[in-house]
C-alpha cells in the first residue's frame, strides 16, 4: 500500500509539472492588430467560401465616413498553417468532410491566441455555419485584438492621477497624448498624428441628465455631445464648434464598461463651414453608486487616411476604465 501511495504520488507531481510545461512554454502569438489568417485551400479562397468569409467576418465597421472591414484577412493553405505561422494571434480555420459545426479554441498554439473551426461536410454546409454564427466569431476575435490593444498601451502609460481624484475612475492611455484641456470635471486629451488628431473626452453627468429606458435616447444623447462640443471643442475658424453631422444616423446599442451598464453610439462628427469631419464613438456609463454618468468620447480628425485603427485605440482605451 505504501509502494502504491509513492506511486501514484509520483504520477501526480509528473502530471502536473506536464500540465505546466504545457502552460509556461507556448510561444509568444503574434500578428498586426485587427488581422485574421484565414486557413483554407486556394481553390476554396477563390470559391463562395471565401466570399462568405470576407462577408460575413469582415462588414464594414459602422461609423467611419469611408468602407473599412471589420478586420484584414490573410488566406494560407493548409500545409502552410505550421511552424510560426502557427503563432498567429487570430485564426479562422476551414474543414471540410466532418459534420458541420463551429468550435472556438484558446490558446491551443501560442499565447493569446483565439482559433476559430468552421467544418461541414461540403461547401454549403460551411457557408451556412459562417453565416449563422458570424456575430459571436467577430465577437471573439474583437474581444482578444481590443485586450491586445490594451496590453501594447500598457507599455508606455500617460500619468493620470489627476484625473483619477478628479473624475473618480482610472483609464490607462499612451504617454504619447496630452492634455488640451482641464475644466474641474472636464477633460480633453489628444494625441497629434501627422494628419490630424486622435481626441477623448471625459465628462459626468447627473443621473437625472437622462434615461437609458427613455424612447428618445439617441437625441438625448447626441444633444449633450453637442452642447459640450460647442464649449469645448471650437473649430479652426472662430465661432465655430463641433457638432454631429444631421445626415449620418447614428448607431447605438447597449453594452457594458467595468461591469456596469452603458450605451455605445457611434456615428460622424463635423465643423459646419471649416470643412472638418471625422468618425466618434461615445460611451455613457451609468455609476449609481455616485448618482452620475460617465461619459467617455473619442473622435478622430485623420483627413485622406483610414480611421478604423484610430477608432479602435479609443476603444480599448475606454473600455480600460474602471469606476
Amino acid at each position: 500500500m505504501k509502494h502504491f501511495f509513492c506511486l501514484f504520488s509520483l504520477c501526480c507531481v509528473m502530471m502536473s509539472c506536464g500540465e505546466s510545461a504545457e502552460t509556461v512554454y507556448k510561444p509568444q502569438s503574434s500578428g498586426n492588430i485587427n488581422s485574421v489568417l484565414v486557413v483554407t485551400t486556394n481553390e476554396m479562397w477563390e470559391s463562395s467560401v471565401g466570399a462568405a468569409i470576407r462577408s460575413h467576418i469582415t462588414p464594414a465597421v459602422y461609423g467611419l465616413p469611408q468602407d473599412e472591414p471589420q478586420f484584414n484577412l490573410q488566406q494560407v493553405p493548409p500545409p502552410v498553417f505550421s511552424d510560426f505561422v502557427k503563432k498567429n494571434r487570430t485564426v479562422l480555420k476551414i474543414e471540410f468532410g466532418t459534420p458541420s459545426e463551429t468550435k472556438y479554441y484558446k490558446d491551443p498554439y501560442a499565447k493569446p491566441q483565439r482559433m476559430v473551426v468552421v467544418k461541414g461536410q461540403n461547401i454549403t454546409e460551411v457557408i451556412e455555419q459562417l453565416s449563422i454564427n458570424a456575430e459571436r466569431i467577430i465577437e471573439v476575435f474583437k474581444f482578444e485584438e481590443l485586450k491586445e490593444k490594451q496590453r501594447r498601451i500598457q507599455k508606455s502609460l500617460f500619468r493620470s492621477e489627476s484625473i483619477q481624484e478628479q473624475l473618480q475612475l482610472k483609464i490607462q492611455f499612451p504617454s504619447a497624448y496630452r492634455t488640451a484641456v482641464n475644466d474641474n470635471d472636464f477633460y480633453w486629451i489628444r494625441r497629434d498624428i501627422k494628419t490630424g488628431s486622435v481626441n477623448l473626452m471625459l465628462y459626468t453627468l447627473p443621473l437625472e441628465t437622462l434615461s437609458f429606458e427613455d424612447p428618445n435616447l439617441i437625441q438625448q444623447i447626441i444633444g449633450i455631445r453637442d452642447s459640450i462640443s460647442k464649449k469645448y471643442i471650437p473649430g479652426q475658424i472662430d465661432g465655430t464648434y463641433m457638432t454631429t453631422e444631421d445626415a449620418y444616423t447614428p448607431f447605438m446599442k447597449a453594452t457594458q464598461i467595468s461591469k456596469n451598464k452603458a450605451f455605445e453610439t457611434r456615428s460622424l462628427w463635423q465643423v459646419e463651414g471649416a470643412f472638418m469631419s471625422g468618425p466618434f464613438v461615445n460611451y455613457i456609463i451609468e455609476d449609481r453608486q455616485r448618482g452620475r454618468y460617465v461619459v467617455a468620447e473619442g473622435f478622430v480628425f485623420a483627413p485622406s487616411v483610414g480611421k478604423r485603427d484610430y477608432i479602435f485605440e479609443l476603444e480599448a482605451i475606454i473600455r480600460s476604465i474602471q469606476l
